[in-house]
This record gives C-alpha cells, sequence and structure tokens, in this order.
C-alpha cells in the first residue's frame, strides 16, 4: 500500500496522526509569519467562548500570514492548473480545547473564488475572495491583497534574514506555529481539522508593512509595536476532513 512520504515523519508531532485518510494535499510558499501580542481580555469577546485562549508568557497573539499556495488537491486526484495555486492570507490566533492546542482564524482571504466557495461550505471557514499578488523581487517577496468589498488591504515586502532554524518546544516560535490543527464553529458545535507537515524550518525575516487593514476588518485593533516576525520558503501538507471536536 502507498504511504505518503510525509506520514513517514511523525516523530515531532504532538499527537498521533488522527485516523482515517486524508482528503487534501497543499503546498505553503513563502509565509511571513508577523505576530503581535494582545492581552487575552480583548480576544475573549471574538472567540468563541468553547474554545479557550493559549497563553505565551501571559500573553495572546494575534498572527497575519501571506503565503502562496500550490499543488492543492484532493486526494487520488492531479492537481488542475487554474484552481490549484493562488495567494492566501491568514489572521489567526492559538486556542485549544480540551486541552488540544491549535489555531483559531478570524478570517482568510484568497484570490480563487471556488476555493473560497469550497472552504465556506465544506470547512465553515471565515473565507473571503480578494484581489490578490505575490512574487519575488530581489530576494524579497512582494505580496498585496485587496478583499473584495471591503476595506480589509495588505501589502508588504519581506525576505528573511538569517539561517534556517528548527525551534526549541519551550520557544515562542513553536507556540505560534506548531499547531496540527484548527477549529472553527457552527451552532454552537466545535468543529476540529487535522493536519499534518514536517516541522516548520523559520527563519528570522525583516518586513517593511506598507498596507494592513486585515485585523482591523475583524475589529482586532494591533498593538503599536513592531511584530515578531518569522519566515518560511516552503512547507507540504496533508489535511484531515473536518470532524465534530472530540
Amino acid at each position: 500500500m502507498f504511504v505518503h512520504t510525509l506520514l513517514r515523519s511523525t516523530a515531532h508531532r504532538p499527537w498521533p496522526l488522527p485516523a482515517g485518510p486524508w482528503v487534501m494535499k497543499q503546498t505553503w510558499h513563502d509565509l511571513l509569519f508577523a505576530h503581535w501580542p494582545l492581552p487575552p481580555a480583548v480576544l475573549r469577546a471574538l472567540v468563541p467562548e468553547q474554545l479557550s485562549l493559549d497563553r505565551f508568557d501571559g500573553q495572546c497573539w494575534v498572527g497575519v500570514i501571506p503565503f502562496r499556495m500550490s499543488g492543492v488537491r484532493a486526494r487520488g486526484v492531479p492537481p488542475i492548473p487554474c484552481l490549484s495555486r493562488f495567494p492566501e492570507l491568514n489572521v489567526r490566533t492559538y486556542v485549544s480545547y480540551r486541552d488540544k492546542p491549535g489555531v483559531y482564524f478570524f478570517s482568510l482571504d484568497a484570490a480563487n473564488l471556488p476555493a473560497v466557495w469550497a472552504a465556506r461550505t465544506l470547512y465553515h471557514l471565515p473565507y473571503f475572495h480578494a484581489a490578490m499578488s505575490s512574487s519575488e523581487e530581489d530576494g524579497a517577496i512582494r505580496y498585496t491583497s485587496q478583499r473584495h468589498g471591503a476595506h480589509a488591504d495588505f501589502q508588504a515586502r519581506y525576505r528573511p534574514v538569517a539561517p534556517v532554524l528548527l525551534r526549541d518546544k519551550a520557544s515562542l516560535e513553536y507556540f505560534l506555529t506548531e499547531r496540527y490543527c484548527l477549529y472553527t464553529t457552527q451552532k454552537s458545535q466545535v468543529y476540529c481539522c487535522e493536519i499534518h507537515h514536517r516541522p516548520w524550518p523559520l527563519a528570522n525575516a525583516d518586513a517593511e508593512i506598507e498596507k494592513n487593514t486585515v485585523a482591523a476588518a475583524a475589529l482586532i485593533k494591533l498593538p503599536d509595536t513592531p511584530p515578531v516576525l518569522h519566515f518560511a520558503k516552503h512547507l507540504d501538507v496533508l489535511i484531515w476532513p473536518l470532524r465534530r471536536a472530540e
């Protein structure tokens, strides 16, 4: 029986692989992790009460993460050229449900309308359609996003400025990135989507953020402090179906 090569690398996971087959594969490219600390009281009203807010040194964290995807495909189906590659931009924070850590998304912008529809329908995620671009210029990534019909824009130029490192489990970087599920809610029920990938190959980064109103569009006021910045060049990801959280 064929076993995807990613499934041979599991020792780093905080819990075993989920039961059942994965249903989707994606490759993520040129990710910027831009994170700001916020007091828990600021986010509590914006996150479903069933989810516990995760904290690092007493603070919650909000991330704005631009990247692009390629090779998006269902299991057993080859990538469809017009649907399998597009930019995406996430605004997220970090939560737990019954002591299992994961990610909670305030918004996800994508430049692919069918993908937006599918994610909203199948995964109950707050996806929005946006005009987006991502390109490399002189070793830096030039990224723009403008949500259709809303004041939710992002424009930045970013690059790695240090070698790639795998981060210690006690570090802030591990807390912010090594999460192997997402949570969403529908009619008070908590749902969980499991993912799998190798450990994040993170480099410290530099960024010139010229526009950033995507957090404000989710009613989040980011602090007037420089974000914590990291960059990842490439990561392959397997995704399982959305299920009611155990």
